[in-house]
């Protein structure tokens, strides 16, 4: 039976004149008052229900954190029963009384409770990832010990904070977000990745079992890579390139060998829309090399990302043995059925997109303007970047063909046409490689001024 209040603060006064520190308080109250760890905490610093929730407040609103759903009656739950906080709130909690979560007892604990040797200020370690104590016997037996260490072992392994209905709704939301994220504006969707992405870090910051940490791994490493993304877009490329090495680090933390290649050809899209062609040349290839040639979706990209490189970097052999390798692979990899609003799959549209670029740069008009018709017919009354990035690759092909000022025309009804939050930086910068291409003394033509003066309108968000 849990002692009175009064019994806590006999604790506290003789901790404080023999200079014993927090932690030590709150394991003689949690021994001698038989209260959980979290409520040892607020009595070891002898704050009310009322006081603790003020001041968790106070603490959220001093550092610009959510204010977790918190009143009395739930802090009293958590403290009185099985009911736990979630994730983001036992975090809260833990910044609050300076504690990780097994110091405030929400991590697994599986100890016998008869017994205790322990003294009235001896700290009692709950296993975690943090802390690990192991009990000292009476004579210290070498077989008592090393039980001792396996249980101890054993109660860490068999801790986690996550459920199997948290992955699956984790799981859920990661599809959910994949979907939207193909029409949703990217500065929108930027916050809505960034506030998905604590809440798996607050989870990977907990020991979980290792197919546990692998899921959370994977998830990391697709968030951050769309994170990215939306920041390669929105012009923010210092941003985006470190974005991108936390998703490979991510990606390569999971061992999940198709994720790691997945990862790689994402971020060929970086030096490939912004300037340095080796970067995404090397890129591409590292993640066809990781696919080792597997009839996959991730082969079939990495190949079309290289193609089109290779073809704007003015190799026509290695951008043709490309193309043909993403054709075969994508042609065995079954992708033509891959759900077309997936920002994560590698659909027959996008296919078309990159070898659009490929052919383009090769100055192959016929193959391009080809691939641009099959792929425009797939993005039916549909917002988003990648229509208007093939008719921007058919106004350079009118460039090819000598028709300026069509192909000036074009540009600029297709980044007119474009809704203003998807109008950024990158098909800003794309739209000006119309005019880029163009021949100096062919620059200062009426239609390319009309262009110039378009894109040097107010664009969207940057």
């Amino acid at each position: 039976m849990a002692h009175k209040s009064s019994c806590a603060a006999r604790i506290r006064t003789a901790a404080a004149s023999e200079g014993r520190p927090v932690a030590a308080v709150v394991d003689a109250i949690v021994e001698c008052c038989g209260v959980s760890r979290l409520r040892g905490q607020r009595l070891a610093r002898g704050w009310t229900l009322q006081e603790a929730v003020d001041r968790l407040i106070d603490l959220c609103d001093t550092e610009g954190l959510e204010r977790p759903r918190l009143d009395l009656d739930q802090l009293r739950a958590w403290e009185t029963s099985s009911r736990r906080p979630r994730a983001q709130t036992i975090d809260l909690l833990c910044r609050l009384y300076q504690s990780d979560a097994a110091g405030l007892g929400l991590a697994g604990d599986y100890r016998p409770t008869s017994g205790s040797t322990a003294s009235r200020f001896t700290a009692v370690a709950t296993p975690s990832v943090h802390s690990q104590v192991l009990p000292t016997p009476a004579g210290d037996p070498l077989d008592v010990l090393v039980d001792a260490a396996r249980r101890v072992v054993e109660s860490t392994l068999a801790s986690s904070t996550v459920s199997a209905t948290q992955l699956e709704i984790l799981d859920e939301r990661m599809m959910d977000l994949r979907r939207s994220y193909v029409f949703t504006p990217p500065a929108t969707m930027l916050l809505e990745l960034l506030r998905d992405l604590d809440e798996v870090r607050l989870l990977s910051q907990e020991r979980q079992p290792a197919h546990v940490q692998v899921r959370l791994s994977e998830m990391t490493a697709l968030l951050s890579t769309l994170i990215a993304d939306a920041l390669m877009k929105l012009g923010r490329i210092q941003q985006a390139q470190r974005w991108y090495g936390t998703a490979r680090t991510a990606a390569d933390d999971s061992g999940n060998t198709d994720l790691r290649a997945r990862v790689r050809v994402q971020a060929a899209m970086l030096p490939y829309y912004y300037g340095n062609l080796d970067r995404a040349v090397d890129l591409a290839r590292q993640a066809r090399l990781l696919n080792r040639n597997r009839p996959t979706a991730t082969g079939a990209f990495a190949a079309a990302a290289e193609a089109r490189a290779l073809a704007r970097q003015g190799n026509a052999d290695g951008a043709r043995a490309a193309i043909d390798n993403a054709q075969e692979l994508f042609s065995r990899s079954r992708q033509g059925t891959a759900d077309i609003d997936d920002a994560w799959a590698f659909p027959l549209r996008r296919l078309w997109l990159y070898l659009s670029g490929a052919y383009t740069y090769l100055g192959d008009t016929v193959q391009a303007r080809h691939v641009q018709s099959q792929a425009l017919p797939l993005y039916p009354d549909r917002t988003g970047i990648d229509p208007a990035l093939l008719h921007l690759e058919e106004a350079m092909c009118l460039i090819h063909e000598r028709s300026v000022t069509e192909a000036c025309q074009l540009a600029g009804s297709t980044y007119l046409n474009v809704p203003v939050d998807h109008r950024t930086t990158l098909l800003g910068s794309r739209a000006q490689d119309v005019i880029d291409i163009l021949p100096p003394n062919v620059q200062r033509g009426r239609a390319v001024r009309e262009l110039g003066e378009i894109l040097a309108l107010p664009a969207g968000p940057r």
